[in-house]
Formats: C-alpha cells, sequence, structure tokens
C-alpha cells in the first residue's frame, strides 16, 4: 500500500485519540492495511526489532487496568482478555522495562486476575542473562516467583509483604525507588486514548496496539 494512503494524521486519529474507523478518509483502506499487520503481528514484530540497544542491567515489572470500551463488545471475552468486575469491563497490560524506563515486553490478561500469577510468563519473555535485579512491588510477593525469578539467572528486588515472618534485609531500597520508571512508561502509554481504553475486540488486535505505542516511545530516543 503506497505510503500516501497512510499519513501520519491517520495513526494520529488511531492511536493518539482513538477515533472510529468510520470517521477516517478511505476507511475501508486503511481498516484493510490495520487488519493484515494485526493478522502478521508486523508491528509487534516492529517493537521487538526496536528493543535490541535496551539496558537490561535492571529490569522493573508491573500492570495497569485497562477499561474496555463498548465497541470491544462481542465474542468470547475470556479468550480475548476481558473480563468483568464490579468497576465493570477491563483488561490489564502486565508491562516489563529497562534500566531507563523503556519499554521491553508486554503481556495482555483479563481485568480480574492478579498480577502475580501472569508474572512468571513476563519474566519468561525477558532475556535476563545479562540482568543483575528484577525489582517490583509487594504485590508480587511470592516464593514461587521468587523462586523463577532465581532460576532464570537473577535475583529479586521484591520487599516482602507486612505480615510475613521473613525480613526484608534483601531489599535495595534506594533501587525501589527507581520503580517509578515503569509507572512512567504507563503514563506515557496511556497518552495514547486506544491504549488507555480498549477499543479493539481481538486481543491480538490490541496488543498490536500497545506495541505500536510502546515502538512510539524508542523513536523519541
Amino acid at each position: 500500500m503506497p505510503r500516501t494512503m497512510l499519513k501520519d494524521e491517520h495513526w494520529t486519529r488511531l492511536d493518539k485519540t482513538g477515533q472510529d474507523w468510520t470517521r477516517l478518509d478511505k476507511t475501508e483502506t486503511i481498516y484493510k492495511a490495520y487488519q493484515r499487520w494485526f493478522c502478521s503481528n508486523k508491528l509487534m514484530a516492529l517493537f521487538t526489532l526496536m528493543i535490541k540497544d535496551a539496558d537490561l542491567e535492571w529490569v522493573f515489572i508491573d500492570g495497569t487496568h485497562i477499561k474496555a470500551h463498548q465497541h470491544s463488545n462481542g465474542g468470547n471475552e475470556n479468550l480475548q482478555s476481558i473480563s468483568k468486575s464490579v468497576a465493570g469491563r477491563a483488561t490489564k497490560i502486565h508491562l516489563a522495562v529497562d534500566a531507563h524506563g523503556n519499554p521491553i515486553t508486554f503481556l495482555l490478561s483479563d481485568g480480574t486476575t492478579h498480577d502475580v500469577k501472569v508474572a512468571p510468563d513476563l519474566v519468561d519473555k525477558v532475556d535476563l542473562s545479562n540482568t543483575k535485579v528484577l525489582c517490583a512491588d509487594k504485590g508480587y510477593d511470592s516464593g514461587a516467583l521468587r523462586a523463577h525469578i532465581e532460576q532464570a539467572g537473577t535475583q529479586d528486588n521484591i520487599p516482602r509483604k507486612r505480615n510475613t515472618k521473613s525480613s526484608n534485609d534483601h531489599m535495595d531500597w534506594d533501587l525501589y525507588k527507581a520503580r517509578h520508571l515503569v509507572e512512567n512508561a504507563f503514563a506515557k502509554l496511556k497518552q495514547y486514548r486506544a491504549v488507555a481504553t480498549r477499543f479493539d475486540k481481538l486481543k491480538q488486535s490490541d496488543e498490536n496496539t500497545v506495541a505500536l505505542a510502546c515502538a512510539y516511545i524508542w523513536l523519541k530516543l
């Protein structure tokens, strides 16, 4: 497809404002192009190419809730990582960032699954061979996760909860203060309305939308 069919204003409307397809010029052409890229995970591949120079000395992980718009209704929502709770329909983005706070990988899950249950799969997606510390908040306090991180070849910097009998002597509190880097990454991603509110019905489509927003962050470096 010629580059002129997909101008900067189209990208801005889709990702920055989350605008409906029907309000774009050449709607059918742009929609079909997007669907081809989604089905082939082209935007995921683009994001993967851009993180080759990531600084993995420290890795920070966390998760955030994303409200699912009514346009994302339809189909088997459990398979598409959408669930219902008291607050409504939602999904979660589980993100890992490098030592500079740049996104390196992510996973989507339904909005009611606890972060610690998804964390092992997120850790497995990161090459921790050159990582000294993996840092997360006390919501990730789990013996099984600590063992999984150690097996991956690094050490954890996760504080234990107050009701535990073990101490926090292992903690590097100065490094823990830098955990705001992953929160800052979420703040940057949520500047894109298509990420801050999920409009996509399919999980694969939403993954590619988040990957495109992550790629935008790397483009600014």
